[in-house]
């Protein structure tokens, strides 16, 4: 293609006086119809790599894309460089005939440069017939890692690209991706069938932006609430793992005087189009959505981005953090982490091909590393896309402004590494502990590796320890994890070296999440030990004038909660812990009486009220239950009409029942077990039990009573009991 001054065009179409970063390069390189990768950070101006040559070229550029969202948004911006809405159109499964016939008319007549398709739309055979007949200038693969199994996004219709390109006719390809390792990246290009495109890559590394990881207690709602009461009138985005969360979250803030609406898959198309509007207008402040939000929105300014749920990969997380502070600006990324969302993932992969499942478990363990490192997470990040970070303190996250403190580990590297040497580097992270700490399993016996010499070399230290010490060992490029053999651990260069010649090897303990863990029963630092006491001598007055078990009345961590809170109207107990509307009104009164003579006795200065427990109670799940119960629907057939396992649903009624609400499921009761039979258990939780524990209860019971009966009472129980 004949010179063009490029920068004439940018100026023209953008208003833009200068390239960034690689942009000519790699348009000059799509100009010269050679095909191209693009591995660039969200916010580095990847769209512009397509764009641009697209109005240049001669012909329609095909992009595709994966969802109907992003394509929208990049329409209605390509608009706007032109006088004619027809530059840019796309073609996906919201279209009307009439709407397509119309697309392709623009195309026919040479106005169309920009035509916007999803990989589904584009296997249809009258939109690959059409295709045919016109001039393509090239093809653009935009969110690649789509392509990968490896990628957090996979999308398998995005395998037949190349195939449709054959059938279409054949052009230059350009594939564009923000999150991309190496195994990502060779996926794309054997699938897409460019082997020696030109390779441009971008560092990873986004300074502006602010990474932290907190403890995920029960108190998570709250935490949120207040930080974003901090970041009044900044727009934000919070992600969730579940649809329900999502709808749940924005309740809460919306009950808290926050701006704030879900967004989901499983919405109407319209909603989540206004949704997304009054985001990018700024009509609202706060998205919490599914990961189904973002792709290619363009908003600059979004200040903060919450993960209340860890991703199942680094992958989508660096993507789903890319999207705060892409104007340069402030962007705080705040991750909510604990280990049994690490279980809960891990469960949702079972039944997927092994190599999925080991794909998938792959993925988690990086998390967790990312999550419970004490370096540098800036660090962590940039090892996973392969690149390396110099600095050992990037200032910008949470680590490295509250370092912790280091110490030698050379002798505890070296004894890692004799272990990885002596099984011959085929082995993974959990096998090589196992090794260190000298756990016979039944795979170490089968390899009769418990006969080596190292076995149990590290026994003095816990599993958390070597996993801190693998793990910053990998960072420091002393071991590299095989990919290809998901995850297992191999020796480098350095590694090698390091056996021979072992030199000063600085790390720092893993942070310990157990502990947070434990503190979210309700226990926190701010808890008042004196007016704990008091409330609990509360509690046994009260327990013995209504002859109930004291935890009938109000739990432990409900009495915790009270005790760091200062709830002094039924208004405010309904925030705390545990507590619903009818626990507040029959038995609240005394204690919010003692609460405030305790504070103004002692000149406390209560917490700002938050009204986060009152919209828990009364989420979309509860009111489902509630309804469905006292229907008399059987309690198996409520569990799969709320899609829950039967043990999680009698968990949603125990909390129910606890919280203050009286629910009546004699008739279920009454069908599964005889009156002596539910007599026996109901006595033991009146008379005997000092806890509602069931392990207790089955341990006091004996074999002669199911745990399913055991917690079918304990719902009768505490229901007319308690409420």
């Amino acid at each position: 293609m004949e010179t063009v001054n490029l920068n004439e065009q940018l100026k023209r179409y953008f208003g833009f006086d200068s390239f960034k970063g690689d942009q000519e390069a790699i348009i000059r390189n799509l100009l010269d119809g050679r095909d191209t990768f693009v591995l660039m950070p969200t916010g580095g101006g990847k769209s512009l790599c397509y764009q641009l040559p697209a109005l240049i070229m001669e012909g329609t550029a095909i992009i595709i894309s994966p969802l109907i969202a992003l394509m929208k948004n990049q329409v209605d911006a390509i608009r706007q460089v032109s006088e004619q809405d027809g530059i840019a159109h796309c073609i996906n499964s919201s279209l009307n005939k009439s709407v397509i016939d119309q697309v392709k008319a623009d195309i026919s007549r040479g106005v169309t440069k920009l035509l916007y398709v999803a990989p589904e739309s584009l296997t249809k055979e009258e939109n690959v017939e059409y295709l045919r007949s016109i001039k393509i200038s090239f093809y653009a693969v935009d969110e690649a890692h789509c392509i990968s199994e490896w990628g957090h996004d996979f999308r398998p219709e995005y395998r037949n690209i190349r195939p449709l390109v054959e059938r279409i006719g054949v052009a230059p390809i350009i594939a564009l991706t923000a999150t991309a390792t190496d195994k990502v990246r060779q996926d794309i290009k054997k699938n897409l069938g460019m082997p020696d495109a030109d390779e441009f890559r971008s560092s990873f590394n986004r300074p502006n932006l602010y990474y932290e990881v907190r403890p995920k207690t029960k108190e998570v709602d709250k935490d949120i609430v207040k930080f974003i009461r901090q970041h009044p009138g900044k727009s934000g985005i919070i992600y969730c793992l579940s649809r329900k969360k999502v709808e749940d979250l924005a309740e809460v803030l919306k009950a808290n005087d926050i701006r704030a609406q879900a967004y989901h898959a499983g919405m109407e198309n319209n909603v989540r189009s206004q949704t997304q509007d009054d985001f990018i207008m700024e009509r609202i402040d706060v998205i919490v959505a599914t990961i189904a939000f973002g792709m290619g929105i363009d908003k600059p300014d979004v200040r903060y981005v919450i993960h209340y749920d860890i991703p199942k990969s680094l992958e989508g997380y660096y993507q789903e953090t890319g999207r705060a502070g892409r104007d340069g600006g402030e962007g705080r990324c705040i991750a909510f982490y604990t280990r049994k969302d690490l279980v809960k993932l891990e469960k949702f992969m079972e039944g997927k091909l092994v190599a999925e499942q080991d794909i998938g478990k792959q993925l988690l363990q990086e998390t967790a590393a990312y999550a419970e490192t004490n370096v540098c997470r800036r660090k962590v990040l940039l090892h996973y896309f392969g690149e390396v970070y110099g600095k050992d303190n990037c200032g910008n996250c949470d680590n490295c402004l509250h370092p912790h403190e280091r110490f030698d580990g050379q002798q505890e590297l070296l004894r890692v590494l004799q272990v990885v040497k002596a099984v011959k580097e085929q082995f993974k992270t959990d096998y090589l502990i196992n090794m260190l700490i000298g756990r016979e399993t039944e795979d170490i016996r089968s390899h009769r590796h418990n006969e080596l010499e190292c076995f149990g070399i590290g026994d003095d230290h816990n599993m958390s320890f070597w996993n801190a010490v693998i793990r910053q060992g990998i960072l420091a490029d002393y071991m590299a994890k095989d990919v290809e053999t998901y995850g297992q651990v191999k020796l480098t260069r350095a590694g090698r070296k390091f056996l021979e010649s072992p030199e000063e090897f600085l790390m720092s303990e893993d942070r310990e999440f157990a502990d947070f863990e434990a503190e979210a029963s309700g226990g926190t630092a701010a808890l008042d030990e004196v007016l704990l006491k008091m409330l609990r001598e509360l509690r046994r007055k009260k327990s013995e004038e209504l002859e109930i078990p004291p935890y009938v009345i109000f739990q432990d961590n409900s009495l915790e909660d009270m005790a760091t809170q200062y709830p002094v109207t039924t208004n405010q107990l309904l925030n705390i812990i545990g507590v619903g509307e009818g626990k507040a009104q029959r038995y609240g009164k005394d204690f919010c009486e003692l609460i405030a003579r305790y504070c103004e006795q002692n000149d406390i200065e209560r917490p700002d009220e938050l009204r986060v427990r009152v919209v828990a109670n009364k989420s979309k799940l509860k009111v489902g239950i509630i309804q469905r119960i006292d229907r008399k629907l059987s309690l198996r057939d409520i569990a799969r009409a709320e899609g829950l396992e039967y043990e999680e649903l009698l968990s949603e009624i125990y909390a129910i029942v606890k919280s203050g609400t009286r629910l009546n499921i004699d008739y279920y009761i009454d069908d599964l077990m005889d009156e002596d039979h539910m007599l026996d258990i109901y006595e033991y939780f009146r008379d005997e039990s000092e806890t509602d524990s069931i392990d207790e209860a089955m341990d006091e019971l004996g074999s002669d009573y199911t745990e399913e009966e055991i917690r079918l009472v304990r719902i009768k129980f505490m229901s007319e009991t308690a409420n």
